[in-house]
């Protein structure tokens, strides 16, 4: 299947460099995955499209301030690290750049020596593996000098990083956003449970992959990076008795989407306790075992994320959806507005 299958006109002004004030007042598409029709809202009027004894499925990672600032040790050159994945200890994979400056052996000092980094070998794709050197406790001193890793198509700051966070943030360990779930509030949640639609939480720590561009022109030979994904005994035994009683599983997201199945197609659409990483790629031709609908931002051109929605709702539908959502105006990416597909 060729990438080319995947593309689309986006004008770069529609690309949203800021989120909106308030997070419900985003636009929300709305498209019938079989039909392909195609309604208009706003997202607070999403729990119009639920029901008593769906689920919703929420991806509860924590983002890291993951991007660091400093400089060689010896020739005071700058240096930004991004923070990748936890190895061992205070051990981490990162991206580095300039990466030629930094080779095995090489210190960089953050914050006038609050941290400190020693490069102890190389990892995938032109990366390093750092080994960091503080008092203290990490996490603290990271809130303290790192910064949010902001995808590279979002050139404004953001001035309160708690923006680029879910309200429902938890588990630490993301280098990005799962951003579908920026739309939602406390009080929109607590209106769901209300209604007698479940709540129900899994973790997939996203890596910097979800950026990553397919460079091939066959997307089969496309690979996935691997994420870490955790799902807990309750989330799992909540979801078997949503499918059971004939509720609809609704992710939010395509890392929800990947977790979810990615244990779905492992144990034969059964939902079970299991942590572990996952590399799942699904495009159209893939038969969906474990959800029924989704929540989703409007994703890059013949990105892996587009081929996933167009797997669950058909590329024909999705393609003329993104036409229509370009035409009315939506925004787009991390920061835009949203499409519930069911």
């Amino acid at each position: 299947m060729k990438i080319d299958l995947f593309d689309f006109y986006l004008p770069e002004e529609l690309i949203a460099q800021t989120p909106l004030e308030e997070r419900t007042k985003s636009r929300l598409m709305v498209l019938n995955k079989e039909s392909g029709e195609i309604k208009h809202e706003t997202f607070r009027n999403i729990k119009d499209y639920f029901k008593a004894g769906d689920c919703l499925v929420l991806n509860d990672t924590k983002v890291l301030p993951a991007r660091l600032l400093g400089e060689k040790e010896d020739t005071g050159a700058k240096i930004e690290v991004l923070l990748l994945k936890q190895k061992e200890g205070d051990t981490w994979e990162t991206l580095v750049k300039p990466a030629k400056r930094v080779k095995e052996g090489t210190k960089v000092i953050f914050g006038n020596g609050l941290l400190t980094a020693t490069c102890v070998g190389e990892a995938d794709h032109g990366g390093r593996v750092l080994e960091f050197q503080y008092e203290g406790i990490f996490y603290e001193v990271l809130d303290q000098l790192g910064e949010m890793p902001l995808p590279p198509y979002i050139k404004e700051q953001l001035e309160d990083r708690d923006r680029y966070q879910t309200v429902y943030a938890k588990e630490r360990g993301s280098a990005a956003a799962p951003t579908a779930g920026l739309h939602f509030t406390e009080e929109l949640l607590e209106e769901l449970r209300e209604m007698g639609v479940h709540i129900a939480f899994i973790t997939l720590h996203v890596g910097l992959g979800t950026f990553r561009p397919v460079s091939v022109d066959d997307i089969n030979e496309h690979e996935m990076h691997a994420e870490f994904y955790q799902v807990s005994k309750g989330t799992a035994r909540l979801l078997n008795e949503v499918r059971e009683n004939g509720g609809r599983i609704i992710s939010v997201g395509t890392t929800s989407t990947r977790t979810l199945e990615t244990i779905g197609s492992a144990h034969n659409g059964e939902f079970v306790e299991e942590n572990g990483w996952t590399d799942i790629f699904i495009y159209p031709g893939y038969e969906f075992k474990a959800i029924d609908g989704m929540i989703t931002n409007f994703h890059l051109p013949k990105s892996t994320l587009i081929m996933l929605i167009s797997a669950l709702a058909g590329r024909e539908n999705v393609l003329h959806a993104y036409q229509t959502a370009v035409e009315e105006r939506y925004r787009f990416f991390s920061f835009g507005d949203a499409m519930l597909i069911i």
